[in-house]
């Protein structure tokens, strides 16, 4: 069933509205305005959690509501509700006409339509059925149990949600998305003599469950949650101090995600907040440096078929062969600076106004071999895996901590190390590349970017890489 058809019945069959008297409130609501929009959304998530073989807890939530937005200049006008009918639409118009005041403007064009299907549009949450989601957890922590007797803890999550979104503007044009993601974690707690060590893996996506419960798929999850686990209960304090360091494909993009992906918002550089801003056509990064966030990735995370402004997704090259070529947009910012949005307009929810994000952001893939990579360190770090982070977007300044890591000596991959920590400055970091793989991965689909309060699914990577002169902090006694 077309997305528009699904939309159209959850919004309007369904929960009663008038398309016409709708798009009346909303054309009454948005006169003179520069532009806006009416955001209706339908969402069901769930959660289920296994802790040392009991369910810790499970939850079904269902939620529907409006955003309606008014923008005019630089300012919105924006209120949202749980109620989903004529009545209270109309309220939210009558309070969005606050910020027009006396301004007379032409409401922007329409972003262009899309007949785009990246994922599919069955409700994942409705496939497969709670006891089975419960089954699947106790496999998971009877499979980790018996695969290693160390294990102290052992915790498994399944979680999902289906979400249908319709976006009419005052012209009566509209556009509908239907979006399902899922996730599956898996966390250990191994353990000999007093020392203790975790691990962790997930997968995850705009798909159904099919694969999660697909047993080759959770065992690898479970294996690898206690691959890393068992590699820091051997490791050893990092060192400390300036050095080459070698990061490993996938995940750690997120260093990227954070330290770079950041400051090349829109919202940041048309404020001039940011430490790339008025850079366009500078260079920002060493030679071979290719920046991209990509939306329309099929299945992935941080996919959206449209934004949630309308605009359809898509692939905006951020930086290219080290120069910078542009930023990410949402129609707010780029109507503002003069370009066109590049689809990256997203909110956590109706009760959010957009603004501009990140989709799946990553570096793209260079010509080295991975091990000639590694084998080039004489004295380094090699970071496989990052944790949580800390990131200035005004300055760039970033630290990261890294929760699987190992030392690097004379070009052979050493012990692990406990402590590493990478500090820097986003900016300098992407000169400091030397040498980029070939072997680009993106994550595993477990990636959620907080800004300004929202939290919205997204994807990161790499390939390997290598940075010369980064300061690691360590806990190493010299």
């Amino acid at each position: 069933m077309p997305h528009d058809t699904q939309a159209h019945e959850l919004f309007f069959a369904r929960a009663g509205l008038d398309r016409d008297a709708v798009a009346g409130i909303v054309a009454d609501a948005l006169a003179g305005a520069d532009d806006g929009e009416l955001f209706l959304e339908y969402r069901q998530s769930e959660s289920v959690v296994l802790d040392d073989r009991q369910i810790k807890s499970a939850s079904f939530d269902t939620t529907q509501g409006f955003g309606l937005r008014s923008v005019v200049g630089g300012a919105q006008g924006y209120a949202h509700g749980s109620e989903l009918s004529e009545q209270a639409i109309r309220r939210g118009g009558a309070t969005v006409k606050a910020v027009r005041g006396n301004h007379s403007g032409t409401l922007a064009l329409p972003p262009a339509g899309t007949n785009a299907s990246l994922y599919t549009d069955m409700n994942p949450l409705a496939l497969v059925p709670f006891e089975a989601k419960v089954r699947l957890l106790e496999r998971i922590d009877a499979y980790a149990r018996g695969r290693d007797g160390r294990i102290r803890q052992s915790s498994a999550s399944i979680s999902g949600s289906w979400q249908a979104v319709f976006i009419l503007r005052a012209d009566g044009s509209h556009a509908a998305d239907i979006r399902p993601l899922v996730r599956l974690n898996v966390s250990v707690v191994l353990g000999e003599g007093d020392r203790m060590e975790t691990g962790s893996f997930g997968i995850g996506g705009r798909v159904t469950y099919d694969g999660m419960m697909d047993e080759a798929q959770w065992r690898t999850c479970v294996d690898e949650a206690i691959r890393q686990a068992s590699v820091n209960l051997t490791s050893i304090p990092a060192p400390a101090g300036e050095m080459s360091v070698v990061l490993g494909p996938g995940w750690p993009g997120v260093m990227l995600h954070e330290a770079v992906g950041h400051g090349l918002e829109g919202d940041f550089n048309r404020k001039g907040t940011s430490a790339f801003s008025g850079r366009i056509g500078e260079r920002v990064a060493a030679p071979g440096v290719t920046v991209v966030d990509d939306g329309a990735l099929p299945d992935r995370r941080g996919s959206i078929t449209i934004d949630d402004e309308g605009t359809p997704s898509g692939r905006t090259v951020l930086i290219e062969d080290g120069i910078l070529v542009g930023y990410l947009q949402d129609r707010l910012n780029a109507r503002l600076t003069g370009v066109k949005p590049t689809g990256n307009g997203r909110r956590q929810s109706y009760a959010h106004a957009p603004i501009p994000r990140m989709t799946n952001t990553f570096m793209e893939a260079g010509d080295k071999d991975p091990a000639e990579i590694v084998a080039s360190v004489d004295k380094g770090i090699y970071a496989v895996n990052f944790g949580g982070g800390q990131v200035d977007i005004t300055s760039g300044k970033f630290v990261f901590a890294a929760t699987e890591a190992y030392l690097i000596d004379k070009g052979r991959i050493g012990a692990p190390v406990k402590g590493a920590t990478l500090i820097g400055n986003g900016p300098d970091a992407l000169t400091r590349v030397t040498m980029i793989g070939s072997d680009l991965q993106l994550d595993p689909g477990i990636g959620t970017c907080g800004k300004d309060g929202q939290g919205v699914p997204v994807g990161v990577g790499q390939p390997t890489l290598r940075l010369d002169g980064l300061t690691v902090g360590g806990t190493a006694v010299r």
